[in-house]
């Protein structure tokens, strides 16, 4: 069906289109814009009558987009983008206040030494908020979320903080004792690393000694290895800081590479597109 040679629709019904499009749900949509479900169908509505064309499927409880909304979606996010882009450019526009949510070890390990810096280059106010262990959800509101994963996030911004490698550490007393460090005592932290399993696996050493402590942060673990309590199989680039100040040693020159990664995410809600290059140059290196 051929459209109609109106004007360019309201920019409202573009952006009510690019939302659920993105988020697969009219309510999703609403909630992101602060509106009722209503409201964005109804200017959904307005748009495909304008076009006269349908852009969703409509079905019990999901919609899809039909071949001439998929066509035009790219078109539309790119056309949002550049304007966004240009408003920021002209006018200087970016969030006066930012918030980060990461875990504990994530922000004091990671986050904490480029603070002071990250503040210098956004602009902003920077509100740290402490992610509850065990939670991986990712939404792409306002937050800049910092999350442990593959990166195969929908979000708008993302970048890989690092590459993960364990290595490892222990401290510089125990480190020292005679013999083979793999008989000391081992450190084990719960969670989506590798641990001595996998390690003893790869290099062919014992999987004992069975570990005896058992922690649910890095962060943690990292402190009884720092206390002589035994050996820690660790993320090297968040220990980076300990080997180079001597409070941990690394044992060994082996590495055990992993595939995921702490990754930032953040839409466009959250931050402007120059505050993300700011902070993606100064905390991703991955």
């Amino acid at each position: 069906m051929l459209m109609r040679k109106d004007p360019l629709p309201p920019l409202e019904w573009i952006r009510a289109f690019e939302a659920a499009a993105r988020l697969g749900s009219f309510t999703a949509a609403a909630d992101e814009a602060g509106l009722t479900q209503a409201a964005v169908s109804q200017r959904i509505g307005q748009l495909e009558r304008r076009l006269g064309v349908a852009l969703f499927h409509r079905q019990a409880r999901a919609i899809r987009l039909t071949v001439e909304g998929e066509a035009w979606l790219p078109h539309v996010r790119v056309a949002l983008d550049g304007l966004r882009a240009s408003t920021e450019a002209v006018f200087g526009t970016g969030h006066r206040r930012l918030t980060i949510s990461a875990s504990q070890s994530v922000i004091e390990l990671w986050v904490l030494p480029r603070l002071e810096r990250l503040a210098t280059l956004t602009q902003a106010e920077i509100s740290v908020q402490t992610l509850v262990v065990g939670a991986h959800d990712a939404p792409e509101d306002d937050v800049i979320r910092i999350r442990y994963g593959t990166g195969d996030w929908p979000h708008a911004h993302r970048a890989r903080l690092y590459d993960e490698e364990m290595i490892p550490v222990a401290a510089p007393a125990l480190a020292a004792r005679e013999g083979a460090w793999t008989t000391l005592p081992r450190i084990a932290c719960s969670g989506p690393r590798p641990g001595w399993n996998a390690w003893a696996a790869t290099f062919g050493i014992p999987t004992t000694p069975v570990p005896r402590l058992r922690f649910d942060t890095h962060l943690s673990a990292l402190g009884a290895a720092k206390a002589g309590l035994g050996v820690f199989l660790a993320s090297r680039p968040l220990c980076t800081a300990a080997l180079e100040e001597g409070t941990l040693a690394r044992l060994g020159t082996e590495a055990l590479p992993h595939h995921e990664s702490y990754w930032m995410l953040a839409g466009p809600k959250a931050l402007s597109r120059r505050q993300w290059q700011a902070m993606s140059a100064l905390i991703a290196t991955g």
